[in-house]
């Protein structure tokens, strides 16, 4: 079988974290499977996924289409009717693709993120299964959600990241297309208690902590749905003779513009008075030297979180999780008791969360080591390996017999 990967964005976001985790299961369960992965731009995810044993492709979106984002006030209303309207640019890139795949002849075009999932329905040959991978909710983006109920009569098969995503899904596609929820897994040899930990104080050019400081962290990309002005909120409402320090860890990862602005988040932290109180670290690119570091999460995100892969990666990593608890949040959060759950819209109740486990080592050291007992348990590459390549055997199979129908009619 060959499978090609399409991927919008070369960088290592949490989507492009589960196209590495797929390409390590099949690279170790189905060697003799071929792999290609078609990029968008490049950056680091074409080295991993080359790593993985993936043939490479770049393909570069033009400039009009990469800047294009797909949630957010701005991107909601133009994404999907540009991808679909007659710009030169984009008829280029669609012809372009449609070139290169049909060059390849995949059995299966495994496709992430909504631009990829258009252009992909777009553009796949005769004769190739298309499964989508949808990491987000559909609903909430109103003009993307009618192009997808339009296109999904292209799809064999769509992949959802958790339950509350494939319900989501459901109500836009209807029976159109078969549902698969494949919960995201996480590289639990790299994520794990033991090994590195950054400086976050250096990276947040910050004099050291005093010690019996407690690290809480906030790992995001800039999505201003991530909640990082709760987080400073929560961390202004600190009784300031607490010993707590928080830290904001990422950056700008993608082009689009629906973002927050670093630069707008140190002047907001500016205007809380959190001087030193907090630290801005950047993008890093080992994050699991950056949650060994800390001593807890802050997951802050401020509407329902399709996955929450974050959560799995710290709780790997034996550290309690502060968390909103939203939406695919919710499922991991069900699963044992590593959590303090808080109000997405109420910093005090961030605060009041941040200072329980300040006061309490015990339950924090109680907290992480029942999260790493639950990310070992449900969220290893084993359960992947079980279940994606069965999704594109059953997929295969069913066009084969489609296509065996057609020849005998």
């Amino acid at each position: 079988m060959h499978v090609v990967y399409l991927s919008p964005s070369g960088q290592l976001g949490g989507a492009e974290s589960c196209l590495i985790d797929a390409l390590a299961v099949l690279r170790d369960t189905r060697p003799q499977w071929k792999t290609t992965v078609i990029l968008a731009e490049d950056g680091p995810l074409a080295t991993r996924a080359g790593d993985h044993g993936a043939e490479i492709r770049l393909l570069p979106f033009p400039a009009d289409l990469a800047r294009l984002g797909d949630s957010g006030q701005s991107g909601r209303a133009n994404l999907a009717a540009r991808i679909l309207s007659n710009s030169p640019s984009i008829l280029h890139y669609r012809s372009q693709l449609r070139s290169v795949l049909r060059d390849l002849m995949p059995d299966v075009i495994h496709t992430n993120g909504f631009k990829m999932h258009v252009l992909g329905a777009l553009a796949k040959p005769n004769g190739s299964a298309l499964v989508w991978h949808i990491h987000d909710y559909i609903s909430s983006r109103s003009v993307m959600a009618k192009v997808i109920k339009r296109l999904s009569r292209r799809v064999d098969a769509i992949i959802a990241n958790s339950k509350h995503v494939a319900a989501d899904t459901r109500e836009i596609v209807g029976r159109s297309a078969a549902i698969y929820p494949i919960l995201n897994v996480v590289d639990l040899a790299e994520f794990t208690p033991e090994g590195p930990q950054l400086d976050l104080d250096a990276l947040s050019n910050l004099p050291p902590a005093t010690e019996g400081t407690l690290r809480v962290g906030l790992i995001a990309t800039l999505a201003w749905w991530k909640g990082h002005r709760l987080f400073l909120r929560g961390l202004a409402q600190l009784d300031p003779a607490l010993p707590v320090r928080g830290y904001y860890i990422g950056g700008a990862l993608y082009q689009t513009q629906s973002q927050e602005s670093l630069d707008e988040l140190r002047q907001f932290a500016h205007e809380l008075k959190l001087g030193d109180r907090v630290g801005f670290t950047g993008l890093v690119s080992q994050p699991a030297s950056a949650m060994r570091a800390l001593d807890v999460l802050a997951h802050t995100s401020t509407e329902p979180e399709p996955f929450g892969r974050v959560l799995v990666e710290v709780m790997a990593c034996g550290k309690p999780v502060v968390t909103t608890g939203l939406g695919g949040a919710s499922e991991i959060v069900s699963l044992g008791d590593f959590a303090l759950t808080i109000d997405s819209q109420n910093p005090v109740s961030l605060a009041n969360a941040i200072s329980k486990l300040a006061a309490d080592r015990q339950l924090c050291r109680r907290l992480g080591s029942n999260g790493m007992s639950t990310a070992r348990l449900h969220f290893g590459r084993e359960r992947l390996a079980r279940e994606l390549p069965a999704v594109y055997e059953e997929v295969l199979s069913r066009v084969d017999a489609e296509k065996s129908n057609r020849a005998h009619a």
